[in-house]
């Protein structure tokens, strides 16, 4: 019979015997659950046993109390007396009680041991230390490895996780090594203090070093990158050459000039100057100096060049080229289509045009040389020695050359930034000149992109002295400059000169760019930018509120913090200035680069907001945040934002659809057409407003960047990392807000999507096929304009004869049919692709699950025309050929061919990294393809320099 009352056990209290105590403890204890209301009256008694020091069961009297607290939801004071109870508390107890308990343990035992990592005076009760412990090893003995290092992780408990870790892989190793790469992904995407990461990345590192059978060269390759560790990097290249694992070594190298800082790169070249005998270290070294990579991306971008230059010349004339935002438009779209391909036969075929460049026109018209030669480093200084200082060019051409040798060189600098420093400190003195000073805008710029984070103090002075003459024109390059070459360094004498001189000038344009200056120092150091962030967010000055934001959205960028969001959003609020609001809308966009699919939901009202400037910052946010992936979510966002009332929120609106759909084709995304359409029509309509046209412009060069080889990219696939470069130069590219020539800064983060194979023993690339599972459709070129295809202007109706008509009917018929066989000859089975249209159909069904089926046929239709197709794994598959363009969405279906001649070092995951390859049959002949690089030195002569009409007459 259950019992009815507790009084009998609760008179018991009262008693002075001890035992009879601790009976009624222990009855109390079974019935507590049921009884609790009643038990709650004496609550005071059960409290003073448990004071009573002397009395034996006292622990008892807490477990009781807690439980009577439980029960009453008084979390807090229930804990509190669990862990009084000490060991009568038993974890194994399989209750609600228990389970909650010990959840809550853990997150109290969490908070305060996060506190305690970087405050040693927090102090944690032993018992809840135990208790967190306890419920750790319980974890483990149910073999729920994974679960305890993130509960360890969680509490910033580096022992413990190190401690496991060692017990996994001295039982297997195998196993072990999976675990190692389940916390290095943990470290990045949950660990939000930067200190902690750190030290967990030097343990897992260490872990790695003692394995035996399985050692992982790649994954150390990665944490070097995040730890940005020269040391680490040297001695791992020591190791690999002392194993003899050359064409692991290569592949190293190769990964470390698509990921490392320039800093690291030049370090660990330093660190080998005697031994230049060994033939592998030789190659080491050539391959670290970054001209192999260099070479081998403009030769894919050279080879595969699809530019559709109808589009760029329809622009050209239909905007007006003396204008000088329009010339500056065409040349900026140009720069991004040919960018990397080392093409600049636009320009050569439109002297004309290009003469009416003038001034600023001009320098970005040179600059986009720069652009179009990106990474051709041994043919850079040739090809702009005919513009560069010291020619009979203007100030304005020279100028915009020095500026172009900084992005041939951009991430490679050694070869120039010296000669760029030199004409710096040549100059500096003599600044005040017009003339003098347009060259040293371009030379700081230059200097700054060529020398980006390379942490060259020398050069950071240099760029000073620029700064302060207090040059409204040279002195704004000089402070993005020194931003840009102590990059992340978070250096708190350069912070602290930047800010003093920007309280001091007038001129608004320097202040901007040295808050922005400031930003770039502290990139990626989240929580240790805080000071300065707090310090910029307080300034009277607007300006200096604008660089804050940006200091926010770089020194948080990728890790999607909720507080640097939540300021973010405040500020876009509640800022009197339009620029601040504009700005840290803006950079929620950073802030969301691995997070991107939460960026429409987050910025959606605010693109629905009463100011312009906040509806430009939300397309832009959604451009940057989703740049390259085609996310249909953020497309619907913006769709409205390109019908805008506003000019400059239609201009963001379509420079942010373009970034975002990126070498997409209709078939992939069939919307593709709808803004490729809208960008030329925008361009058409002559009462459309100057900044629409010249955001639509440059929307054309995006779509098509790159020979529309290239995509936005802003993680590095093969070491988990943010793309520095990629994203220091999305953040420049927004302040051609104030300063157009600074659109050039968008190519640094263009990257090539290739596949690019090559043999280890001679670093060549040699002719060979690879699989791809998938309908060959899903992955072409679009299709290019027809200039007869475009509506002329209404004439008069003319006559037309019978007999003409029905020839013309006649021909439509056949060009039909012809049309219809060539689509036979592609779909080699036309019911894979039946299926295939069947299923995309489905899943765009399936995806938007609040569409009832009886809304209309036609809303279905609209429906699906607006999500991509989905891409369908085909057991038959086509061949590509090795530097062929492979695109993001298509990697996961790429292989190489089975037992086949060439084998890659490692694991092939279809990233656009350069894959080092092992030839299975090395005596045997094979065709390989001639670089760019190599093209050069045998055959082609140089291209003879074009003069801009009218230079001379300007000197």
């Amino acid at each position: 019979m259950a019992l009815v009352s507790a009084a009998p056990y609760l008179a018991l209290l009262g008693e002075p015997d001890p035992s009879l105590k601790s009976y009624a403890l222990t009855s109390l204890n079974d019935v507590v659950d049921q009884l609790w209301a009643e038990i709650a009256n004496n609550i005071t008694d059960l409290e003073e046993l448990y004071e009573n020091t002397a009395f034996e069961k006292r622990a008892l009297a807490a477990l009781v109390i807690s439980k009577v607290y439980y029960n009453l939801g008084d979390f807090e004071a229930s804990v509190r007396y669990a862990l009084y109870a000490g060991d009568e508390f038993n974890v194994e107890e399989q209750s609600q009680y228990v389970e909650t308990i010990v959840s809550k343990c853990i997150n109290l035992y969490n908070a305060l041991s996060q506190q305690k990592f970087s405050d040693d005076s927090v102090v944690i009760e032993p018992r809840l230390t135990s208790i967190f412990e306890k419920m750790l090893q319980k974890c483990l003995k149910v073999n729920e490895v994974k679960l305890t290092l993130g509960i360890a992780l969680e509490s910033y408990r580096l022992d413990l996780v190190e401690s496991i870790l060692k017990e996994q892989i001295a039982e297997n190793e195998e196993y072990g090594l999976g675990l190692i790469h389940y916390v290095l992904v943990c470290s990045n995407s949950t660990v939000t203090n930067s200190v902690l990461r750190v030290k967990v990345l030097n343990t897992l590192i260490s872990l790695l070093l003692t394995l035996k059978k399985h050692q992982d060269f790649f994954t150390i390759i990665k944490i070097i990158v995040q730890l940005n560790d020269t040391q680490l990097a040297i001695n791992l290249f020591k190791e690999l050459v002392k194993q003899e694992e050359e064409l692991i070594a290569y592949q190293a190298a190769f990964d470390l000039v698509n990921t490392a800082s320039q800093e690291l790169l030049d370090t660990v070249i330093k660190s080998f100057p005697d031994e230049n005998e060994n033939i592998i270290v030789k190659k080491i070294l050539n391959i670290l100096s970054g001209v192999p990579t260099s070479d081998f991306d403009n030769t894919f971008l050279y080879k595969n060049n699809n530019t559709d230059i109808t589009i760029l010349n329809k622009t050209k004339n239909l905007l007006d080229g003396r204008s000088s935002v329009f010339h500056s438009a065409v040349t900026f779209a140009n720069a991004y289509m040919h960018a990397g391909t080392t093409d600049d036969s636009f320009f050569r075929k439109n002297l004309e045009w290009l003469g009416r460049a003038t001034n600023w026109s001009k320098f970005s018209a040179t600059a986009a040389l720069g652009v179009i030669h990106k990474g051709n480093l041994s043919q850079g200084r040739t090809i702009l020695k005919p513009y560069l200082p010291g020619s009979s060019s203007a100030a304005h051409t020279k100028g915009g050359s020095l500026l172009a040798l900084g992005f041939i060189y951009a991430g490679h600098g050694r070869e120039v930034v010296g000669y760029l420093k030199k004409f710096i400190d040549d100059n500096s003195s003599s600044s005040g000149t017009n003339d003098i000073e347009v060259q040293l805008h371009g030379a700081s710029l230059g200097a700054g992109v060529a020398g980006m984070d390379s942490q060259a103090e020398d050069l950071y002075e240099s760029l000073k002295v620029v700064l302060y003459s207090d040059s409204a024109t040279s002195s704004q390059a000089a402070a993005l400059g020194m931003g840009l070459v102590l990059l992340g360094s978070g250096n708190e004498a350069a912070t602290h000169d930047m800010l003093t001189y920007a309280l001091e000038t007038q001129h608004e344009n320097i202040i901007r760019s040295l808050a922005i200056g400031i930003a770039l120092l502290h990139y990626g150091r989240e929580e240790k930018a805080d000071y300065i962030i707090e310090d910029l967010m307080k300034q009277e000055s607007s300006i200096l509120r604008y660089g804050g934001a940006f200091a926010i959205g770089l020194a948080y960028a990728g890790t999607g913090d909720n507080g640097a969001i939540k300021k973010l959003l405040h500020y876009a609020v509640s800022d009197p200035s339009d620029d601040v609001r504009r700005s840290a809308v803006l950079n929620l966009g950073f802030l969301l680069i691995r997070d991107y699919t939460a960026a429409p939901q987050l910025v959606k009202l605010l693109s629905q907001s009463h100011n312009p400037h906040v509806r430009y910052g939300t397309a832009l946010a959604l451009g940057i945040s989703c740049a390259g992936r085609a996310y249909a979510p953020a497309i619907e966002v913006l769709e409205p934002l390109t019908k805008d009332a506003v000019d400059f929120v239609r201009q963001g609106a379509m420079m942010a659809t373009a970034m975002i759909l990126i070498q997409q084709n209709e078939f992939l995304y069939p919307k593709v057409k709808e803004f490729t359409k809208k960008y030329a029509d925008t361009i058409k309509n002559k009462h459309e407003d100057a900044l629409a046209k010249f955001g639509a412009t440059l929307s054309q060069g995006i779509i098509d960047a790159g020979g529309r080889n290239v995509t936005i990219n802003l993680e590095n696939a093969q070491t988990n990392t943010l793309n520095t470069s990629a994203i220091v130069g999305l953040a420049i590219f927004a302040q051609s807000w104030y300063w157009f020539p600074l659109a050039h800064f968008l190519s640094l983060s263009f990257a090539p999507t290739s596949v690019i194979g090559v043999r280890g023993s001679d670093l060549k690339i040699p002719k060979f096929e690879l699989n791809c599972h998938a309908n060959q459709e899903y992955f072409q070129y679009p299709p290019k304009v027809e200039e007869s295809k475009e509506k002329q202007p209404d004439k008069l109706a003319t006559a037309v004869l019978s007999t003409t008509a029905k020839a013309k009917t006649r021909a439509k018929k056949k060009q039909h049919k012809k049309e219809e066989d060539d689509k036979m000859d592609v779909d080699v089975d036309t019911k894979e692709d039946k299926k295939v249209e069947k299923k995309t159909e489905d899943s765009a069904e399936t995806k938007d699950n609040k569409a009832s089926k009886d809304e209309s046929k036609k809303d279905d239709a609209k429906e699906v025309s607006s999500l991509p197709a989905t891409i369908r794994y085909t057991k038959t598959s086509y061949k590509i050929e090795n530097l062929s363009r492979v695109l993001p969405q298509q990697s996961g279906y790429v292989s190489f061919i089975k037992d086949d001649r060439f084998v890659p070092v490692r694991k092939f995951r279809g990233t656009g990294s350069i894959i080092v390859l092992q030839d299975t049959k090395p005596d045997e002949p094979i065709e390989f393809i001639k670089t760019v690089r190599q093209l050069n030195i045998t055959t082609a002569p140089m291209p003879e320099p074009f003069t801009l009409s009218g230079e001379d007459l300007e000197e």
